[in-house]
């Protein structure tokens, strides 16, 4: 005899009296932890071992929702959407007809890339506020990758306009030995605008706390491998005289001089990579590079101002210097 998942008949309490044609099959609960009673009409003759129809095999619950078979077998693994009734010897799932709207929900959300765990969340939300919290912080992330979609595509358009930007002036400039506090670390390229921030923070609370005045702008040493292997060693500094009492991440260094090629990104980092084309180009035409780390100089950064237009970004390709300094 099928039986559900606990072991147990979903037929619970089932008798037929002669000429009766009606019973009742208790099934699973329902929302609100009420017990559902399924109505089951039986005709003469039929016993417990009946077919249940008043629920949906797995293969007709996936046509009524358009979720394949493969897909509802992993939201019943995720404990998202489980079946009302599972038998122990074949594994046939069967469904309610009433989770078939529970169902759509979810699909609905997955057609919004809605995570599989923020859905449980909202499904299983003990109040309204939690599931509109999760739901609007969604929205949320859904519109900020709208806008940058919308940067991205802007800026496409604008580089099959003008393809090379020669137009960026560009200088040669040593830099000298920089006393400064510093965080450093391996970084994935993935997440190096978030652990830079979080540094820049850091590193400057480190000096506010101290009360010691930045000597210099927040700079950025970039190893080369954070490029080429998109994991590499990134150093924030912020030039500091006297040097503070280093205090978590926060130690001191001494930055050590280099010779330049030097341009200025300003925006977002949106187009940032046209701004280290046009430098690289230009370093390849008229200067003789050497290997060595990428400096960035924050002149104007996300400390500073949140209006990303605003921010103003030094870039340092190290090259070796022949022209005579000034």
């Amino acid at each position: 005899m099928r039986t559900s998942r606990t072991g147990q008949s979903p037929i619970s309490r089932l008798s037929v009296k002669p000429g009766q044609a009606q019973s009742s099959l208790r099934g699973g609960r329902c929302g609100g932890g009420q017990e559902r009673i399924w109505p089951l009409t039986l005709r003469l003759g039929e016993t417990q071992n009946s077919v249940v129809t008043s629920t949906l095999p797995i293969g007709d619950f996936s046509r009524a929702t358009h979720l394949s078979v493969r897909m509802l077998r992993h939201y019943h693994e995720l404990g998202l959407l489980e079946p009302l009734d599972v038998d122990v010897d074949s594994g046939y799932r069967r469904y309610a007809p009433e989770q078939i709207v529970t169902a759509q929900v979810i699909r609905r959300f997955r057609d919004l890339d809605m995570p599989l765990g923020d859905i449980q969340i909202v499904l299983q939300a003990p109040d309204v506020e939690t599931r509109n919290r999760v739901i609007a912080n969604h929205l949320a992330r859904l519109e900020s990758d709208l806008a940058r979609t919308r940067d991205t595509v802007a800026s496409l358009r604008d580089l099959l306009d003008r393809p090379q930007d020669t137009s960026v002036p560009i200088e040669h400039r040593h830099v000298a030995a920089t006393p400064a506090a510093f965080i450093t670390d391996i970084v994935d390229a993935a997440h190096v605008v978030a652990w830079y921030r979080g540094a820049m923070a850091e590193v400057a609370a480190t000096l506010s706390a101290q009360e010691i005045s930045p000597a210099g702008p927040l700079g950025g040493v970039y190893e080369s491998e954070l490029f080429t292997e998109l994991r590499g060693r990134v150093t924030i500094f912020l030039p500091s005289d006297p040097l503070p009492q280093p205090v978590g991440r926060v130690g001191t260094t001494v930055i050590p001089p280099a010779e330049l090629a030097m341009t200025v990104h300003l925006g977002s980092n949106t187009e940032v990579d046209r701004t280290y084309g046009a430098l690289g180009a230009y370093v390849t035409k008229h200067a003789l590079a050497v290997d060595g780390p990428i400096r960035e100089y924050y002149l104007v950064g996300p400390l500073d101002t949140r209006d990303e237009s605003l921010w103003q970004t030094e870039i340092g390709w190290p090259i070796f210097q022949t022209r005579p300094r000034p």
